[in-house]
């Protein structure tokens, strides 16, 4: 049995490319829909 060693990366490296923040982007309109839909529901409530 041979023992390899081990391969230390960076997360940048681990990861291979580029993140766009499309995250925030999804949460901020997600958020606002579901604000717009409690408003609509409790003013025709």
């Amino acid at each position: 049995m041979t023992i390899e060693p081990q391969e230390h990366v960076t997360t940048t490296e681990a990861r291979g490319g580029a993140t766009p923040h499309m995250a925030r982007y999804v949460l901020v309109i997600g958020t606002a829909l579901v604000i717009v839909l409690f408003l609509l529901l409790f003013t025709l409530a």
